[in-house]
């Protein structure tokens, strides 16, 4: 890698796309000088935004493609009309090709993962790719996956998750021994589905090779921070995701309308006006954005569909920074490291696991 990082970008991908994906672009560069994008999408919509930030277009390459995937396109129809042609795929091939270090599209998360995971193919010994999500705590940002690329999962994939997270959390937190513990419905040993019950006694006697096993976690230590990668299927782990920022917009909106009932409560904010920014900006989604495609040969970050140019922005970071810290390197080494995945490569794989 060099010291620059390029960044492939699907500028076509999200409701409020290509313009917010530009300007994300533009704001990331501010904060991380070093990095170099080659912008996927139609010429005549990405140059003009170009224009408007000149400092973002010296370092900006634009490949013009003519198909675009729509947010509601099913995965396998995407695959069928967008390979080898779309701002998606294109966006995907370059990191295949070595051109780029990271792929980012805000488009359609299932046609994103059927892409990437077509183009790229999953690790060895990886028997289905994860999406993680950094998730602020009260005690500091953790890891938690699978985040919605596959619904259900048996305990070889959970396993594969762990290991796939603690990667992540060597990479992000530089953690050597991340805390591991598998979401569930109680802590304890008795509660849960049985893949879930198998994932932990695998998980159990592999605790101390380059991770440590906590045991069960439930939904209020997601919040708490208790371990550093928590580990679910997709569909409770999107379901907990969005959750959790319907909660957050829940809680922000509730804090502005008592803020603003009487004159008293007007006076009380403007003199908290510094901390109750900061809380807001604590609060916000789009500052954590982006979730990160485990298990692939090759790095491909999803941003939020919806989000604007702030949520680009922090998508862009994470890009930057999983290629920074070559994430790569550090999950062929944790898989190398960790005993459980010889164990977990022993188990029967589920078939009924459905694509989210």
């Amino acid at each position: 890698m060099t010291d620059s990082i390029t960044i492939s970008v699907d500028a076509m991908g999200g409701d409020h796309a290509p313009r917010a994906v530009i300007h994300g672009a533009h704001l990331a560069l501010k904060e991380r000088k070093n990095t170099r994008f080659i912008f996927h999408g139609l010429k005549d919509q990405i140059e003009p935004l170009l224009e408007e930030f000149p400092g973002l277009k010296p370092v900006s390459t634009v490949r013009h493609c003519e198909t675009v995937i729509a947010m509601d396109e099913k995965p396998s129809q995407a695959l069928r009309k967008g390979k080898g042609t779309s701002s998606m795929w294109m966006a995907i091939q370059a990191v295949k090709d070595k051109e780029a270090d990271v792929a980012i599209s805000g488009g359609n998360t299932g046609a994103l993962m059927a892409m990437a995971t077509f183009c790229l193919r999953p690790m060895e010994g990886i028997s289905r790719p994860g999406i993680a999500a950094i998730w602020p705590t009260l005690r500091s940002d953790i890891i938690v996956l699978d985040m919605g690329a596959t619904i259900g999962a048996d305990a070889r994939q959970l396993v594969d998750y762990a290991i796939l997270g603690s990667a992540l959390a060597r990479a992000l937190f530089d953690a050597d021994s991340p805390t591991v513990g598998l979401l569930n419905v109680g802590t304890e040993e008795v509660k849960g589905l049985e893949s879930i019950k198998e994932a932990g006694r695998i998980l159990t006697e592999a605790s101390g090779a380059g991770f440590s096993y906590h045991g069960f976690v439930e939904g209020d230590d997601i919040g708490k921070g208790t371990v550093d990668v928590v580990v679910t299927e997709g569909f409770v782990g999107n379901i907990a995701l969005k959750t959790a920022e319907g909660t957050a917009r829940q809680v922000a909106t509730y804090l502005r309308q008592s803020l603003k009932a009487t004159w008293m409560s007007r006076i009380g904010a403007l003199l908290a006006s510094s901390a109750l920014n900061a809380l807001r900006r604590k609060m916000d989604p789009r500052t954590v954005n982006g979730g990160v495609f485990m298990g692939l040969n090759g790095i491909v970050i999803k941003s939020h569909g919806g989000t604007d140019e702030i949520g680009y922005k922090s998508a862009l970071g994470l890009s930057y920074e999983m290629a920074r810290s070559r994430l790569m390197d550090k999950v062929g080494d944790t898989m190398q490291r960790f005993p459980i995945h010889k164990a977990a490569s022993e188990l029967p794989i589920d078939t009924e696991a459905k694509s989210a």
